[in-house]
């Protein structure tokens, strides 16, 4: 039996508002982290920096364009640098990687989206 797509919102669209847990996008709200590609947008199990592993960026290396496309990483209410491998494995990838806090990821998010860049975001989410 084939494997269902997960479900998700199958555009990408800004950020309207972040905080309590989760995310305001597209006059919808989603409780967790969010995964945002080329596809759309998926909740991102991923609760905090120890949880950014080489799984949980699959979907970025498998969507992202290049050379141009590039990955915000909200860490959350600090600012993190994700682990070396991590880093590397966008490196190697011809991916770009920027960590910054998740409110800075998703006001970058938001103005790069409108300039129409390729970029995709992992937004861990805060309370």
């Amino acid at each position: 039996m084939p494997r269902e797509a997960p479900a998700h919102y199958p555009y990408r669209a800004a950020i309207d508002a972040y905080g309590n847990g989760g995310f305001r996008f597209a006059d919808m709200s989603h409780r967790g982290s969010l995964l945002v590609l080329p596809s759309g947008i998926y909740a991102w199990d991923v609760t905090s920096i120890d949880d950014v592993t080489a799984e949980a960026c699959a979907a970025f290396l498998a969507e992202m364009p290049r050379p141009a496309g590039f990955v915000l990483l909200g860490t959350g209410l600090t600012h993190c640098i994700p682990p070396a491998p991590i880093r590397a494995l966008f490196a190697n990838a011809g991916i770009g990687l920027e960590a910054m806090t998740t409110g800075a990821a998703c006001r970058t998010f938001n103005v790069l989206l409108a300039e129409g860049r390729d970029v995709g975001a992992g937004l861990i989410a805060v309370d």
